[in-house]
């Protein structure tokens, strides 16, 4: 497998051994497997990236582990509605879904109510869906 060289380069990156022999067939080959969108980290967005738009964000929002409970508005924002069995569950994810998005530096819009909490988060700075919308968002799927 490929060493670490450290800061962030090529060899730091998710590498996975290839199935089947290499093209010499000496040697074992390696293929970079991306990681999945909640092993990410979000990226802070200091403005001038674009939204994410047309197939780009139909590809991403694929990627979510349940994509269909994820709903995609006005391709600007992301949204999704989880139920609980009572007030203190819901508050107590409520909590969770704050200190990750502190961790993350990406914040949603969290809105509590009895047995369910709603969370609509988009990239300001882009004006609409980037990236790190998704990883936050597979991330909080990951709290429930």
């Amino acid at each position: 497998m490929p060493s670490s060289c450290g800061d962030g380069c090529p060899l730091d990156l998710p590498w996975t051994k290839a199935k089947g022999p290499s093209r010499s067939g000496a040697l074992p080959s390696y293929e970079y497997e991306e990681p999945m969108l909640a092993d990410r980290n979000c990226v802070p967005c200091r403005g001038g990236i674009p939204a994410l738009k047309g197939d780009k964000l139909t590809e991403i929002h694929r990627q979510l582990a349940e994509p269909a409970q994820w709903n995609i508005v006005n391709e600007h924002h992301l949204v999704r509605t989880y139920k609980f069995p009572d007030f203190k569950s819901a508050l107590a994810f409520v909590n969770r879904v704050g200190e990750l998005a502190e961790e993350q530096g990406h914040h949603p819009d969290v809105l509590l109510g009895w047995g369910k909490v709603e969370i609509t988060t988009w990239t300001h700075a882009a004006d609409g869906l980037t990236e790190s919308d998704f990883i936050l968002a597979a991330k909080i799927d990951r709290l429930v």
